[in-house]
């Protein structure tokens, strides 16, 4: 993991997510005291779906309004990624955000959790709607920049309501770089048009140790309402 302004020697890997499940003690005959203890408990439950709410990215008021919502990792930074406006000069920056069928519209940076890279998602038109989630990934890759080389394609579920989607996992050789790293992407299909994540990093270590952000996404991705 690279941390930014230390030096290496004296850095801690402190990435831990723990979820405690309330423990039910032995219960008395007191129904007051079995009251208490639940209402204890809503409120732990109200104030982790609140902060669970403040964090998700995709909704209206968040930093990038998505066909999704989903929750990333804690510290991940989202930011709306915007288009040179037509007649500006953008220096092939609009040609970058094209990819196949989609368009990047969402950065989430990982840099204030500690690594280099960004879990990007991308959005294709309500008109492509019906395009299954593996040729999104296939017209997807079809414009990646550096070699690919290997693909291993996997047809998954996500979120609670169990959302059809297709997983690639991928590696890229860059000649620039003369070296390979690994990326995954997951696609799925929403009523508004297809919606593709994508997470690289700087190479493969870096890769590995943001995965659980893209986990996350998966396990907390539904589709957005009243957009």
């Amino acid at each position: 993991m690279r941390h930014f302004g230390r030096s290496s020697a004296v850095l801690v890997a402190a990435l831990a997510a723990a979820v405690l499940g309330a423990a039910t003690g032995c219960s008395s005959s007191s129904d007051d005291d079995s009251s208490g203890s639940g209402s204890k408990n809503s409120g732990r439950n109200g104030k982790k779906a609140a902060a669970s709410a403040a964090r998700q990215v995709g909704g209206e008021g968040s930093p990038c309004v998505l066909p999704v919502t989903f929750e990333p990792a804690k510290s991940w930074k989202p930011k709306a990624v915007e288009p040179i406006p037509a007649g500006q000069e953008d220096h092939g920056f609009n040609k970058l955000l094209q990819r196949g069928g989609v368009r990047l519209v969402c950065e989430i940076d990982a840099k204030p959790a500690g690594n280099i890279g960004f879990l990007k998602v991308w959005t294709g038109p309500k008109s492509a709607a019906g395009a299954s989630p593996r040729t999104v990934l296939e017209e997807y890759l079809a414009d990646e920049i550096d070699e690919l080389r290997q693909t291993a394609y996997r047809d998954i579920k996500v979120g609670d309501a169990g959302l059809p989607a297709t997983e690639v996992v991928y590696t890229l050789y860059s000649k620039l770089m003369e070296e390979t790293r690994k990326q995954t992407a997951v696609a799925l299909a929403t009523p508004e048009g297809p919606v593709l994540f994508q997470l690289g990093g700087l190479d493969t270590e870096e890769h590995q140790e943001m995965l659980p952000t893209l986990e996350l996404a998966k396990k907390t991705v539904r589709l957005s309402t009243g957009r």
